[in-house]
């Protein structure tokens, strides 16, 4: 292999906080932003500890965590505009409450209830919602990619001051999907930045097994895309790498694709078990590198929270969930009915005559959990 050119920024790695939280240079940031971004990243690490209990509960079917990643989507909501749009993979959801989408009803969605703005349509850990400008995504791998380029391409045509973000992992650098993506946003020129999450796996597919490119963000240059690499683990480098992405998006309509170099601590899902493909010295070494541990030790040494402070947050953040999962239990499953919404805009006598008949029959009892 041909050793790393640090002058190359899809080949070199932009660091703002290093693995033992000093800082590498200068940090420009607000402080409470910094303090934002840290709570930001303890509360999803906070629910997605709750959540994956419930799911081994029995509680829920099925569950995504983010562990160890928390910094790509927290940092990237946090850079990003309220008129801009997310197009996202597994594990962006997150960047919903950043947004401010309400806790409850982003919970909702994992359990599928009357609460939950899809209707329980989808299957649990694919949150999306209009009010804050994320798209739903497929679990096929990497479609969210050409829509992003393309509602950037209208936003352009349209002259709408947006910018798209999509998100995809490395595993989806292998399919068509973001070869499409990648030359069409070169060749017209879109507002849009494609944000890659390298962590390494591609549910049991190494990265080494994926590409024998020396880095995934030097893929762009083929395309003819500006590209640059960050550690994923550093979310001051990420907000920072990501925010001139974007604000280089909006003012020239070019796109930018970002390689976060970052690792899966867990497993891909809640039915996945990664002691059977991960190294445990590999887990081990990377758990050194935990994004929150790294922003914490930060911002402990510059003064910016202290025992005190961490431990209001964290106390914080688990009344707010807790209430926000008694409000997500009590509600009821949705709506029969409702199976018949968002069909037509105005529903055809057909599917009046099936809504008329399933009303008639009364639904099986469900079984509780005992």
């Amino acid at each position: 292999m041909l050793p790393l050119d640090e002058s190359d920024p899809t080949l070199g790695l932009v660091r703002a906080i290093d693995e033992h939280g000093v800082a590498a240079r200068p940090v420009e940031l607000d402080t409470d932003l910094l303090v934002r971004m840290y709570r930001e990243m303890r509360r999803i690490r906070m629910i997605d500890e709750r959540m994956l209990a419930r799911q081994r509960q029995g509680k829920v079917g099925f569950y995504g965590t983010i562990t160890g990643q928390e910094a790509v989507p927290i940092a990237a909501a946090l850079a990003i505009e309220p008129r801009d749009w997310v197009f996202p993979a597994l594990r962006e959801s997150a960047m919903m409450l950043v947004r401010g989408f309400p806790l409850d009803r982003w919970l909702a969605q994992v359990y599928g209830n009357a609460a939950d703005v899809q209707k329980g349509r989808q299957m649990p850990s694919h949150q999306s919602s209009r009010s804050v400008n994320q798209v739903s995504w497929s679990s096929c791998i990497g479609p969210q990619l050409p829509h992003a380029v393309g509602a950037a391409w209208a936003a352009k045509l349209r002259g709408d001051d947006v910018v798209t973000l999509g998100f995809l992992g490395d595993g989806a650098t292998s399919q068509g999907d973001f070869h499409c993506a990648m030359n069409f946003a070169g060749v017209f020129k879109t507002p849009c930045v494609l944000l890659c999450q390298n962590n390494h796996w591609a549910i049991s597919v190494s990265s080494a097994q994926q590409t024998a490119s020396e880095t995934f963000a030097l893929k762009a240059h083929a395309y003819g895309v500006r590209g640059i690499r960050v550690d994923g683990n550093d979310a001051v480098a990420v907000y920072e790498v990501t925010r001139a992405a974007v604000e280089h998006a909006r003012r020239t309509s070019e796109p930018t694709f970002i390689e976060a170099v970052t690792y899966r601590m867990g497993p891909h899902s809640s039915s996945d078990d990664p002691t059977r493909y991960q190294a445990s010295e590999d887990v081990t070494a990377w758990k050194l590198r935990d994004p929150i541990t790294r922003l914490r030790t930060y911002l402990v040494a510059k003064g910016a929270l202290d025992d005190s402070g961490l431990k209001q947050i964290d106390q914080g953040i688990d009344t707010e969930i807790s209430a926000a999962l008694r409000m997500t239990e009590a509600a009821s499953a949705p709506a029969r009915a409702s199976l018949f919404d968002d069909v037509f805009a105005a529903l055809p006598w057909h599917l009046r005559e099936q809504r008329a008949e399933l009303m008639k029959h009364t639904p099986p009892r469900a079984h509780g959990h005992g």
